[in-house]
């Protein structure tokens, strides 16, 4: 994803700020402008993480922490535990993962009990759960089985049920959302053989027949989670271009379709690393025809659904991820304490120790930014979008080095398939398949890459749409002075109020000893706005190419959300709990390793390798190095021609 610029009245020229810039090219400026034309613009609700990238720490936002009600709450856990209890006595993971199925037995009751109506409204025929109650159950099958956990979450986070609630017509929720609760699985299609993160480059077509009353779907899918089972997807679409002011504007659509229409094909099913028992495939559509009326919400705004539909899909994966690193604290507490090598416990020796406190303390971080988050999704008033973002970067990673951790903890038990343990009489600890399991959610719904550079542009966003009228081209050159006018007003005491503030913080005492780290944030909050203007002045166009210093200052950021949630959470947990200091001392240590982390970032901002870096990328592209390549067996299909010198 690029970084554009787009001011509030949201005309075809303030879009095209950037797009038109040196060194971009028409295929660069057509994808850039898909995805800015698709992108929200506007912040109705405050925004924690917006306002902390502008240097305004808002502890009122997340403190006290937002509890989830007792009423609330007791709606799900019947469910739950009847998923629990079906799950322990009906299916085996590793078998699951071996066979590359899941029971049909097991599909079918968790349809009985609604589970894939979990977030229907009731007026549907659904369960009509919270978010929190969602993520509670996604949570609690995670820890059990990952490919469970996708069936239920890539049905319900991002496939039809999600879409079709926030942009359906009443015709099409009555049609199509009272089937989920009958048992019917959907699925999501967006990526393409040729197309990832580049929807611009979208070669699927739906084209509007003669008469107008359905549309013919061409194309292929790459991907489809749930794809090979589906009753009913979301499938995304090339639809007629558009000419706005004598330029041709690709639309993107997004259409319902039944899985059993004639001309639906189900080529591949993939098979992957880790999650074995996924349903995901490459679909093949051949002269499909789609009603009209099955068009969601209108022609071009698909992939602005497709956008909005993800933000609120995120929220599952931290759920999923914390589900995992729980498993992972409880395997890793075992076996510190019963593995003894050198006259005492694993645990008890210092290296073991580190990687002990790093799970326990970032784990409650996972838990604090998934109901956090939920908690938010549920109330309203609040916009999430850079915050799901954020919690599903640092959850997903998190969860990552946690299961690495773990893995080397166990040692060769870790590496070891837990089939194989419960058959020669050890605990089966299924370390190796979590391993498999967690690596993929740094990769699918948006890449940490691809977060951090969402994240970068919606820092951004709030001081490209000040440069305006500076940055257009078409713009008078009156007009150019008056923005630099504006400019000079505004920064002339922001950039300062940023740079004294920076000095000092409140003293947040309601929060006890944790009240030093939330005055650390204050102070950070200020120090990151002013280096993210900074790197803004100094690259300009330029930046969106400086993937690396964006990449550590979003680190930052989610470190310092992290923190923030982290604290209050612990706050209320000691409060149930006065007897209890556990949850105040992890966070502690949390903030401790993450305040660590944060200087150890800012200083690489300017002490780094990053053009060496580049410079010896770009040789390995360019065949210069093949000759390191000597001594292996040759690698399948063609070579590719080297990068142009």
């Amino acid at each position: 994803m690029g970084l554009t610029t787009q001011n509030n009245k949201e005309t075809q020229e303030e879009s095209s700020i950037q797009l038109t810039g040196k060194g971009v090219s028409e295929g660069q400026r057509q994808a850039l402008e898909v995805i800015e034309e698709s992108r929200e613009k506007e912040y109705v609700h405050p925004s924690f993480g917006g306002q902390l990238f502008m240097g305004e720490f808002k502890p009122e936002l997340l403190f006290p922490f937002p509890e989830q009600s007792e009423q609330d709450k007791a709606e799900a856990d019947e469910l739950i535990e009847k998923l629990t209890v079906l799950l322990q006595t009906k299916l085996d993971p590793e078998l699951v993962d071996e066979s590359r199925e899941i029971p049909e037995e097991v599909i079918e009751e968790m349809a009985r009990m609604g589970v894939f109506a979990m977030k229907i409204p009731k007026e549907y025929g659904g369960l009509g759960f919270s978010q929190s109650n969602y993520n509670r159950a996604v949570m609690k099958v995670a820890s059990y089985c990952g490919s469970t956990a996708v069936l239920i979450s890539a049905h319900q986070s991002i496939g039809v049920p999600q879409p079709l609630k926030m942009f359906g017509t009443e015709a099409q929720k009555k049609k199509f959302l009272p089937r989920f609760r009958q048992g019917s699985i959907s699925a999501f299609a967006l990526t393409e053989p040729d197309v990832g993160s580049d929807p611009a480059q979208m070669k699927t077509e739906a084209v509007l027949s003669p008469d107008g009353s359905h549309y013919i779907l061409n194309g292929e899918k790459l991907w489809c989670t749930n794809g090979t089972i589906a009753d009913i997807i979301i499938v995304m679409a090339k639809t007629a271009p558009k000419i706005v002011k004598g330029k041709e504007k690709k639309q993107i659509s997004a259409f319902i379709l039944e899985m059993d229409t004639p001309g639906v094909e189900v080529v591949h099913r993939c098979n992957f690393m880790g999650l074995g028992g996924i349903y995901n495939g490459l679909i093949r559509f051949t002269n499909v025809k789609i009603p009209k009326e099955n068009l969601l919400d209108k022609e071009g705004r698909g992939l602005a659904m497709a956008l909005s539909t993800i933000n609120v899909g995120r929220l599952t994966l931290p759920a999923a991820c914390t589900g995992a690193a729980k498993v992972a604290l409880a395997i890793a507490r075992r076996w510190g304490n019963e593995r003894v090598q050198w006259g005492m416990p694993i645990g008890l020796h210092e290296a073991g120790r580190e990687k002990i406190a790093y799970i326990a303390a970032t784990t409650l971080a996972m838990e604090a930014m998934t109901w956090l988050t939920s908690s938010w999704a549920d109330k309203g008033g609040v916009d999430i979008r850079i915050e799901a973002a954020m919690a599903k970067l640092f959850c997903t990673e998190s969860a990552w080095e946690i299961v690495d951790m773990t893995m080397q903890l166990r040692g060769g038990r870790g590496y070891e398939k837990a089939s194989s343990l419960k058959a020669r009489g050890e605990p089966a600890y299924p370390v190796e398949r979590m391993m498999r399991d967690v690596r993929v959610n740094m990769i699918l719904e948006g890449s940490s890459e691809i977060m951090k550079l969402f994240l970068a542009r919606e820092a951004m966003d709030p001081h490209l749409k000040k440069a305006g009228d500076l940055l257009r081209r078409d713009v008078s050159a009156g007009k150019k002075l008056k923005a630099v006018g504006r400019l000079l007003g505004f920064y002339s005491t922001w950039l300062p109020k940023q740079w004294f503030k920076s000095l000092w913080g409140g003293s947040y005492k309601e929060l006890g000893p944790l009240g030093k780290h939330y005055n650390y944030i204050e102070k950070w909050s200020h120090t990151l706005s002013s280096t993210i203007f900074y790197y803004m002045a100094r690259y300009q166009q330029g930046l969106e190419k400086r993937q690396m210093i964006l990449g550590r200052l979003m680190e930052i950021g989610t470190d310092l959300f992290a923190m923030s949630a982290v604290c209050s959470y612990a706050e209320s947990l000691q409060k149930k709990n006065p007897e209890d200091k556990s949850p105040m001392e992890l966070a502690d240590y949390f903030c401790a390793m993450a305040r660590r982390r944060i200087e150890l970032r800012y200083e690489s901002l300017s002490e780094n390798d990053d053009r060496q870096a580049n410079d010896v990328a770009k040789k390995v592209l360019q065949n210069d190095f093949m000759w390191l390549e000597k001594g292996i067996m040759p690698l399948p299909g063609p070579e590719v021609p080297p990068l142009s010198k």
